[in-house]
């Protein structure tokens, strides 16, 4: 039966407006398909666009309240209440614009100066780069891939600590490889954390994003110590599509600091976009249907891709969020394979290597487009396949 996401032609697309689909050029004398950006196709949620034509209606275009403020972040532990059995005190949710922010105030404000930070990889791709910005060197730490799933290098993350390093940036789910960390994994990571006393900036902003048997936990509930060293950062903007709307959450887990938080957050909190609030606590509080249906409609996207078989590269179809990770090492190319792709399929693909070296040769692919649009993107790298240079 025909959904009504079928409906989201490429053309109708393109003529959107949107960064992901506004890439110039062509392929073979067809459009280009927008498979970048990790944003969603799908028109929101009916509570989250009355939430913003309210406040337009309203003018509540000032800065932003403490009363919308507090209501946004009952509706938010509510629904990881709800959601993954963690309901934190709602004080200690607080709005900022983006997880970006909640990162950079993070490493300012609860770690060493001048202490090093440890990021896995491949990694979301402003992680390479903001801590350069904010005067902190940077260690990457090459995920092994075992067994078809990225893991994290425990030894690598400890030495990393043992050199000095203050902070580990932890994406859960993760991207760009569509990893879902399990129980046992976190509780190897805080027990390495907490023997060094160092800290986690854990990025929780695809929480809502699993599929099949995962389960996302909450990295500070896995023992006190992971909640004595945890900041997490979220936001509706990737479950229900409002990145634009500027608007994510830091939750704190111990008392300390909130504290700190309290005495230290002002000018991180201060950009949170008023509408950006008023359209987070609808998706929270009145967008939970509309998110399930997505969820199910993604679903038959992952089964898209899994049976697509495309030879030569190797597929990772995610456990959690809506990015895809492509291994296109086998094809041996001479250029970026996202090069290639966008020149020979007309398929725009984050570049591996912009997540880092451990990235290289690989491909991060949106699957968050209609399921037809999906089905001629494969169809289009499967057909490029067929032109690319013998491996040498």
């Amino acid at each position: 039966m025909a959904h009504r996401f079928d409906d989201l032609t490429a053309e109708r697309m393109r003529a959107g407006g949107s960064w992901k689909w506004s890439t110039p050029g062509d392929s073979h004398g067809r459009g280009l398909i927008g498979a970048f950006v990790a944003e969603m196709d799908y028109p929101v949620a009916p509570a989250v666009s009355d939430a913003v034509r309210w406040s337009a209606d309203a003018s509540a275009f000032g800065y932003l309240p403490d009363d919308w403020a507090a209501d946004m972040a009952s509706a938010c532990s509510a629904f990881w209440g709800d959601r993954f059995s963690w309901a934190p005190d709602p004080a200690w949710v607080r709005p900022v614009p983006d997880v970006l922010t909640a990162f950079t105030a993070t490493v300012r404000h609860f770690t060493r100066p001048g202490s090093a930070i440890l990021l896995p990889t491949p990694a979301y791709m402003p992680f390479l780069t903001v801590p350069g910005m904010i005067d902190r060197p940077l260690v990457q730490v090459p995920m092994p891939l075992r067994g078809g799933r990225f893991e994290l290098d425990l030894d690598a993350i400890d030495r990393g600590f043992a050199d000095g390093a203050g902070l580990l940036v932890l994406t859960n789910p993760h991207n760009p490889t569509g990893r879902v960390f399990d129980a046992d994994e976190l509780a190897a990571l805080a027990e390495v954390v907490d023997r060094h006393g160092a800290r986690v900036f854990s990025d929780e902003i695809h929480a809502p994003l699993t599929f099949g048997t995962a389960r996302h936990r909450p990295y500070a509930t896995t023992s006190d110590a992971a909640a004595a060293h945890t900041v997490t950062a979220t936001s509706a903007s990737k479950a229900w599509n409002l990145p634009g709307l500027k608007c994510g959450q830091v939750i704190l887990s111990n008392a300390a600091d909130a504290e700190h938080w309290t005495a230290t957050g002002y000018l991180a909190e201060h950009g949170t976009a008023t509408p950006g609030v008023l359209a987070s606590t609808a998706a929270y509080r009145d967008g939970r249907d509309w998110l399930d249906e997505v969820l199910a409609y993604l679903e038959g996207n992952r089964a898209l891709l899994a049976a697509a078989g495309l030879p030569g590269i190797e597929v990772t179809v995610p456990d959690g969020t809506y990015l895809a990770w492509l291994d296109a090492r086998g094809l041996g190319l001479d250029e970026p394979p996202s090069a290639f792709f966008t020149r020979e399929a007309g398929v725009v693909m984050t570049d591996g290597a912009a997540c880092g070296e451990a990235g290289r040769g690989g491909m991060r692919l949106n699957l968050a487009m209609s399921r037809p649009v999906l089905a001629e993107s494969l169809a289009r790298i499967g057909e490029a396949l067929s032109r690319a240079p013998a491996p040498r």
